[in-house]
């Protein structure tokens, strides 16, 4: 089969289903022919041919900032539709086109490959009410910019407008799209590696040293990860709570990962990092001996911390899950999570984790201090989690999903000496979860 994926950032999260793909071409050789469009960057997988695009430059400050955002989506469509007109030259016509909405880049593709059936990536719809904006009472957004919130789901609206196929990893970023829009957008829950991803008890009878950090047996590790240290991944809630935990828990050391940039919301008004901000609130109430930024870690030593910990605390605005609550699930950490839905959706209260308010900063620390009491809690949600991963995480499950929802795309089996692994796809362009 001939796949044309496209993402800004080669292999993005598709890095999996190519390796997939890839071992299929390893066990009948020939099978699939795959190219990636993406920006140019230094990632490469065996078997993958890349075709980049130049990256757009920053929109003209002259635009309107409800208008910046699409002109951006638009300079990518035409670069992908210039790409895919230069794959097409060659010879290349694929069978599937497989990628993430989230930029533009797959907006005009329908033009160069009429016909050829396009799976789209919805990640998220931006709300003004129940969603992320103006969810914290702290850092409210004002009603003149309402309008740019609403002008950011310009492409996925144009997405939804092809007419294809879209899926998207949880319920509740389908349930964030328009109603009339949800019947072309499946829901795939996103896996991680068990094997890799795993509960490593032996870990807590050791000393173990990760960069500046080292924790003994007779200490307890508290961990928090999030890409960037902000408050739509309650950084500050968490920083909050510090000065308490540390007070009434002299055995704790706090591992603290993740970068001083902005992924989501708006940086500190007056300059600086969140860290700083953040630091200079709280920074002379805690040990700082006992308190450890980490940065942004290799992706062993991240693991190694999960494996270790003792509480996880993973807090989050009404926004897109992260990965870092997956894996901690995996590695069977106790997860202490925010109530809101993004986490309430993965973390079932007294089950495989203990659930607390996302923007009390006093409750947190009490949850915390209350799981780092109970082993006997402890090891119940341990399990839990671990069990939880186990039903809804698995990687080869998730693959085994998504390439079945590609057969039923294309009406045939990726590996024809294969048995197909779905029916006979319905003559209804258009799919429901419901």
């Amino acid at each position: 089969m001939n796949f044309l994926f496209v993402h800004q950032n080669f292999p993005g999260q598709y890095v999996h289903l190519l390796r997939s793909l890839q071992a299929d071409n390893q066990t009948y050789p020939g099978t699939h022919e795959i190219v990636f469009m993406t920006e140019p960057n230094k990632n490469h997988l065996d078997g993958i041919r890349k075709v980049t695009y130049s990256r757009p430059p920053p929109p003209p400050q002259a635009l309107a900032p409800a208008a910046r955002e699409f002109e951006s989506a638009a300079i990518r469509a035409q670069a992908g539709y210039q790409g895919a007109l230069q794959i097409k030259a060659l010879g290349f016509k694929p069978d599937i086109i497989i990628g993430h909405h989230g930029w533009g880049e797959m907006l005009n593709l329908c033009d160069v490959f009429p016909g050829v059936p396009i799976l789209g990536y919805f990640e998220f719809y931006y709300r003004i009410h129940n969603s992320d904006v103006n969810f914290d009472p702290e850092f409210q957004m004002e009603e003149a910019r309402f309008g740019s919130v609403r002008a950011k789901n310009t492409i996925n609206l144009l997405a939804v407008a092809l007419e294809q196929w879209g899926q998207t990893p949880t319920h509740w970023q389908y349930d964030t799209y328009p109603e009339w829009s949800r019947n072309q957008i499946r829901i795939i829950e996103e896996g991680v590696d068990l094997q890799y991803c795993a509960p490593d008890p032996a870990l807590r009878k050791k000393n173990v040293t990760v960069g500046a950090l080292t924790v003994t047996p007779r200490q307890k590790l508290l961990t928090f990860v999030s890409r960037n240290l902000e408050p739509y991944r309650g950084f500050h809630t968490f920083m909050r709570a510090l000065p308490k935990l540390l007070d009434e828990r002299p055995d704790l050391v706090v591992s603290i990962v993740g970068g001083d940039e902005v992924s989501y919301g708006a940086p500190p008004p007056n300059g600086g990092s969140w860290k700083d901000v953040l630091l200079k609130e709280v920074g002379n109430q805690i040990d700082h001996s006992r308190v450890h930024f980490m940065g942004k870690v290799q992706y062993s030593d991240h693991l190694t911390l999960l494996k270790r910990s003792d509480a996880h605390v993973y807090l989050s605005y009404p926004f897109v899950a992260s990965w870092s609550l997956r894996e901690a699930l995996a590695c069977g950490c106790v997860v202490i999570g925010a109530d809101s839905v993004t986490v309430t959706e993965f973390i079932d209260h007294g089950m495989n984790g203990l659930i607390t308010p996302t923007l009390d900063s006093k409750n947190l620390a009490d949850t915390v201090l209350h799981a780092l009491a109970d082993e006997k809690l402890s090891s119940q949600l341990r399990k839990g989690a671990r069990t939880y991963a186990e039903k809804h995480l698995g990687m080869d499950d998730y693959i085994k999903r998504y390439r079945a929802y590609i057969e039923e795309i294309v009406g045939r089996p990726l590996v024809s000496s294969l048995p197909s692994s779905t029916a006979a796809p319905k003559k209804t362009r258009r799919k429901s979860t419901n």
